[in-house]
């Protein structure tokens, strides 16, 4: 029975790392908190700009233009994340 398990874990393993090349997003053990907190707020407005109901339930909330709000939205995707440690000073 070990030998199963054991055989389970490997193919997990080699599935994580195929989607860790595939997905730059996915991090791996030396991720900081900074580049995992940079993906997850550019994945977070990827998805609000490519599920069209979210981006209409936002931008009707702030009474714009669904374009004006894609826009919007891109452009804080390129904007840099502040660091939680610099606020500490």
């Amino acid at each position: 029975m070990n030998t199963d398990r054991f055989n389970v874990n490997e193919s997990l393993s080699n599935n994580w790392e195929s989607l860790q090349a595939k997905h730059s997003g996915t991090g791996h053990p030396g991720t900081t908190k900074y580049e995992w907190g940079t993906n997850q707020h550019r994945d977070s407005y990827a998805s609000y700009i490519g599920h069209d109901d979210l981006l209409s339930y936002f931008s009707i909330a702030e009474n714009k233009s669904k374009e004006r709000k894609r826009v919007e939205l891109l452009e804080k995707m390129i904007q840099p994340v502040a660091r939680a440690d610099s606020s500490k000073k």
